[in-house]
């Protein structure tokens, strides 16, 4: 069974700032033991400022290597996109501005699912395993119980054979990391702000909860999960 541990931050900026010094330690002490160290991010407005944070940490970021568990299948310079926010906080200037950026390849293919193939090639690449091993997965929850782009009521939670797939949610195709490659993660780290975000914050920690109803109950990483959430998204439990 999947055990959590909840740090609670009073605000958000205590929450950005909890969340980049935890990443950063993970990075450290993950390139003290290997040559280099393969992180996965979330995207959307949550993690932005903690990003930013992280980007100025003096820490071997050439080392580093930075992909998306999810993003939109849009152009690169979309308002929406989660690499040209990545681009624009992490990897904007300073220390991570050195680190490798993985993007996943988008409109450039032909559809969605030749971007979640290309992006199942990538992660393989990087992370020659099976299934690949991230050395920190950071993920958001959504109001609905969703995690990455595995939204509940579609496909893609239920797809284990594949390490990417397309998620569809909200309007727009995404490609999205599977539930096996984001469990397979040395260090999970879910991110969490907001009162909207109470009840499912509260059924991803309830052990009877369904995951088709709460998709990230499908991450169940074998060392325990790290959640960092706000005052305002704890405050049911």
């Amino acid at each position: 069974m999947t055990n959590y541990r909840v740090v609670q931050a009073s605000d958000s900026e205590d929450l950005a700032r909890q969340a980049s010094q935890t990443i950063a330690a993970q990075i450290a002490l993950t390139l003290d033991q290997r040559d280099r160290c393969q992180i996965a991010l979330s995207g959307g407005s949550t993690p932005s400022k903690a990003y930013a944070l992280l980007g100025q940490e003096h820490l071997p970021w050439d080392r580093v290597d930075v992909v998306l568990g999810d993003e939109r299948w849009v152009s690169a310079n979309d308002d929406s996109s989660n690499a040209r926010m990545l681009r624009r906080t992490l990897l904007a200037e300073g220390p991570a501005s050195v680190a490798a950026f993985h993007p996943v390849p988008t409109v450039e293919l032909e559809n969605a699912e030749a971007s979640a193939v290309a992006m199942a090639d990538l992660v393989s690449r990087l992370c020659p395993a099976n299934p690949p091993i991230f050395d920190v997965m950071l993920l958001g929850l959504g109001d609905d119980g969703h995690t990455a782009s595995l939204f509940p009521g579609t496909e893609a939670p239920g797809v284990t054979d594949h390490w990417a797939t397309v998620g569809r949610g909200k309007g727009l195709d995404r490609i999205t990391l599977t539930a096996p490659v984001l469990s397979a993660a040395r260090q999970v780290i879910f991110l969490v702000s907001g009162a909207n975000k109470q009840e499912a914050l509260r059924r991803l920690l309830d052990s009877t909860e369904s995951s088709e109803r709460t998709p990230a109950r499908l991450v169940q990483p074998a060392s325990d999960v790290l959640i960092i959430a706000d005052q305002d998204a704890t405050a049911g439990l």
